[in-house]
């Protein structure tokens, strides 16, 4: 088989394209006498194929969710002889706790840049409804993974995922943990910024369970971006990165003194960082790193894949939850 037949039968085989392998040399246009096959299309176009194919995915899952939580509710109604939407009404509906006047007050706080001026007795109701909506939310999917434990259910339909290599970049966390966080990102991008709290939340509760690991996208109207990614491989050169790689992100800028500073900050040697800096030995680094993004189908930053799995953009810690989880469920089947 040719490379070319063979780069897109694993195309396909990752993300699930029925007819990859069986039209890889397919002719779809010729210019003179240029032929354009099919793979070779699906290699132009693979970011925005991968982001089809996730998209499907949650489309898929949402729906096959919400079939399994009918079936259970059902299930349990007949059990208990009442119907589906009065046992909502009393496991969930009743058992949903009012927001507390602390919850109020903190989601208040958190946007009230945003807010106009209104006052807090102003927009109460609205905080009231969304925050139970939450909680009613998290209620909901309590008593549906109550209802799995009593009416046994599984669920085999698997996620798309992307083979990404670590590249002996920079990582942290468990070793040999059973699932492994691959970030793309990039220092002046203020979504990357929010990220940051998040991955922090993630590491802190999940601890040796994961590993992540770091790898540079600069993107190319961030002027930046890339000077900073380029500091922090030379901080991680003297096996400082992460204390680096924090200063970026929570410091007061990324100009060019500014990054010094944070070396002397972090305790680096700032006559070996200073050359490093100037000489960037780590240019191609950076390269291979955009490079292997865009082949995995970033488009943007942050961008995460959970072993493999996708999740593009600054992604609530419930959406690293639910995705850690159940890597976290199916390493401990399987093993």
């Amino acid at each position: 088989m040719s490379r070319t037949f063979l780069a897109a039968l694993a195309i396909g085989a990752v993300l699930g394209f029925g007819w990859a392998a069986r039209a890889a040399d397919e002719t779809v246009a010729t210019v003179g006498d240029k032929k354009i096959t099919r793979a070779q299309l699906e290699d132009e176009v693979r970011a925005k194929l991968i982001e089809i194919e996730n998209q499907r995915y949650d489309a898929l899952r949402e729906g096959l969710d919400g079939m399994v939580a009918q079936e259970l509710l059902k299930r349990e109604a007949a059990a208990r002889g009442t119907t589906a939407e009065a046992l909502t009404a009393e496991e969930i509906d009743k058992k949903t706790p009012e927001p507390s006047d602390q919850d109020i007050q903190k989601v208040y706080e958190e946007n009230k840049s945003q807010l106009g001026g209104q006052t807090l007795e102003q927009v109460k109701p609205r905080i009231v409804q969304y925050l139970k909506g939450q909680k009613q939310e998290e209620r909901r999917t309590a008593f549906i993974e109550e209802l799995k434990k009593k009416y046994p259910t599984t669920v085999s339909l698997k996620p798309p995922v992307v083979n990404v290599a670590a590249a002996g970049r920079p990582e942290r966390g468990g070793k040999n943990a059973s699932v492994t966080i691959i970030e793309f990102s990039d220092y002046q991008c203020p979504f990357c910024q929010r990220a940051e709290d998040v991955v922090e939340k993630v590491m802190s509760t999940y601890g040796d369970k994961v590993r992540l690991v770091y790898r540079n996208y600069p993107l190319p109207f961030h002027p930046r971006a890339r000077p900073a990614s380029e500091a922090a491989a030379c901080a991680n050169a003297q096996g400082k990165f992460w204390e680096y790689h924090s200063k970026l992100f929570h410091g007061d800028g990324l100009e060019a003194e500014k990054l010094k500073t944070y070396a002397d900050q972090v305790g680096l040697d700032r006559k070996k960082f200073d050359e490093c800096l100037e000489k960037k030995p780590f240019t191609a680094e950076i390269d291979k790193d955009v490079k292997d993004g865009e082949k995995a189908g970033v488009t943007g930053t942050p961008a995460f894949f959970i072993n493999g799995r996708m999740l593009s953009g600054a992604q609530p810690f419930e959406k690293f939850k639910e995705v850690i989880d159940d890597e976290l469920a199916s390493s401990k089947k399987s093993s």
